[in-house]
């Protein structure tokens, strides 16, 4: 009977993580360097002729990483796929996966060409 009681409870624990995992959700921004997301953009670089392409790779070179930055929010996502983000470099995306606000990141699913 102890057994049993035990397998129920274990059942239901392993139960209830399931039904409260988090759901995919889609994020929009550009896909930039760090250094760039906390300044709130490339601008700096623009003004030198420097695209935000090559703007965000020659940063995370330096030692950046790749992040979505919403413009209209003036938020910056960690994203925890930095090879998925690498062929997006400077570019308007749309980001799926699952945010973790105490990391303040975006656990990647996919990736793709935003508008």
């Amino acid at each position: 009977m102890k057994r049993l009681a035990v397998g129920l409870i274990a059942t239901l624990a392993f139960l209830a993580v399931g039904l409260s995992a988090q759901k995919d959700q889609t994020f929009t921004g550009e896909i930039m360097d760090s250094q760039c997301g906390f300044l709130g953009g490339h601008t700096a670089m623009l003004q030198k002729s420097e695209s935000a392409k090559d703007c965000t790779l020659r940063c995370v070179k330096l030692g950046g990483k790749f992040v979505l930055f919403d413009v209209a929010t003036k938020m910056s996502y960690q994203l925890d796929a930095q090879k998925k983000a690498e062929p997006f470099a400077g570019d308007r995306v749309k980001v799926t996966g699952t945010y973790d606000a105490s990391t303040k990141t975006i656990h990647v699913t996919d990736i793709k060409a935003g508008s």
